[in-house]
């Protein structure tokens, strides 16, 4: 019994968190519970809880993750300045005329947004308050329109920048610096945050090709869901052009400085922020008020992220204190199908966890469980960063607790159920499992253009 406490300790987590207990404390006081009942029975080593203060001071001087508070400076500013309304107006009046066109205008303003920002939350509430009404008013199907928003909102997940991207891949360089040791391999190999930023951008275009194929196919065979909108006005090259390229040459300057080698992730953060308070006030929407309201918010999310952050890591602790990573590799070693029934059996987990849990949870509680034993079986880093990234992006989608569902409740007018926008989101992530799909066969389509990049 003794040696399934690691489980029993998941499970505990899981099942407070289904309670709605807040995340970090959960993690922490639960570790700390099965730790003082270890020590108490003697399974557990007290002294091992005398390396968490060296762990938390290893977060604080974790340079990768200054990006986060950086990144989410950038998404909110641009929120908050309301320079997405202009852009989804355009994209509108580009589209709107053709079957499914405001379907494929929220795709792509989503896509820009989410290169621009990297916050789901952020991207599906503006979309929702934005779009939504116009989509209803010309009568687009409920489900259509708010599957549609939900999973657009979504995409801030994988297209970098993105605060997912941020977390996992500093999870992800840890546990392969983990695993390499662990195998006598002493070299300086490492995977950073900027490799899985350039190996997500296939995988993100390819998904972005995805939503708009879904939306073409289904307004071109059923066109009441999707029916033109002959009422809007035709837009101009120059609005349009005006409208799309602050986005694109923010994107340009986060992702181009990245992929050129000239700044590191962090230091691309910190011009995007910089870039977005630059177009807030070109724009004449910079105020006082605006930007500590910006702030605020920033200080929280950051907060949030941290704190989440310190109650992994004393989880992590205890879990391994427990052996669990032995017992975790005792279990991978005996599923059939070798590594492919492994990636198979994680990748099943993590997408059946992503229906009770948060990205942000998984990411910090079971990707150092599972990472390390995986990368020692041969996986490519960024290729596992990348399906993983996928996986839990469905995580924002799927009820009970998917988050985009509840931010775009939120926002939707009362004539809207909730079984609605259950239902809408069902072809999208039909859509986000076939890109997985293809991502495990083709591994080439995370991996090829990091290999480039620094092969050039």
């Amino acid at each position: 019994m003794v040696e399934f406490l690691p489980l029993f300790l998941f499970a505990a987590v899981c099942l407070l968190l289904l309670l709605g207990y807040p995340v970090a404390l959960t993690l922490a006081g639960t570790a700390l519970l099965f730790a003082a009942g270890g020590i108490v029975g003697g399974v557990f080593d007290a002294d091992l809880l005398r390396a968490m203060p060296d762990r938390l001071y290893g977060i604080m001087l974790n340079e990768t993750l200054i990006a986060v508070p950086l990144f989410v400076l950038m998404g909110v500013l641009l929120e908050k300045s309301r320079l997405a309304e202009e852009l989804l107006d355009s994209m509108a009046a580009a589209f709107g005329r053709l079957p499914g066109g405001l379907g494929i205008s929220v795709v792509l303003v989503g896509m820009l947004l989410a290169a621009s920002t990297g916050i789901v939350g952020a991207t599906v509430v503006a979309m929702g308050l934005m779009s939504l009404p116009t989509m209803l008013a010309r009568g687009y199907d409920r489900r259509f329109a708010t599957g549609t928003i939900c999973a657009t909102g979504t995409l801030g997940q994988i297209i970098p920048p993105s605060i997912a991207l941020v977390l996992l891949g500093d999870q992800i360089s840890t546990a392969y610096q983990q695993a390499q040791l662990r195998q006598g391999i002493y070299s300086t190999a490492t995977v950073s945050v900027g490799d899985l930023f350039i190996g997500a951008i296939v995988p993100g275009l390819l998904l972005v090709g995805g939503y708009l194929l879904l939306v073409v196919v289904r307004a071109r065979l059923n066109p009441a869901l999707a029916p033109p909108a002959a009422d809007l006005d035709a837009v101009s090259g120059r609005r349009l052009v005006r409208s799309t390229l602050p986005f694109i040459g923010l994107m340009v300057l986060v992702l181009g400085s990245i992929i050129a080698g000239v700044a590191t992730p962090t230091e691309a953060a910190g011009v995007g922020a910089l870039g977005a308070l630059l177009l807030a006030a070109a724009r004449g929407k910079l105020s006082f008020g605006l930007l500590h309201e910006s702030l605020q918010r920033t200080v929280e999310m950051t907060a949030m992220v941290f704190l989440i952050l310190i109650g992994a890591s004393l989880f992590s602790l205890v879990f391994r204190g427990f052996g669990g990573e032995g017992l975790v590799h005792g279990l991978f070693s005996d599923i059939p199908g070798g590594v492919f029934g492994t990636v198979l059996v994680v990748m099943v987990v993590i997408f059946l966890l992503g229906f009770i849990l948060d990205f942000i949870e998984i990411t910090f509680v079971v990707v150092p469980i599972v990472g390390p034993v995986l990368l020692m079986m041969g996986m490519d880093p960024i290729w596992l960063g990348i399906m993983i990234a996928i996986n839990l992006q469905t995580s924002f989608l799927t009820p009970p607790f998917g988050f985009a569902l509840f931010y775009l409740r939120g926002v939707t007018p009362a004539e809207v159920e909730t079984v609605d926008i259950y239902r809408g989101v069902v072809p999208f992530i039909a859509v986000q499992l076939a890109v997985l799909v293809a991502l495990a066969i083709w591994p080439e389509l995370a991996t090829w253009l990091p290999q480039a990049i620094k092969g050039g």
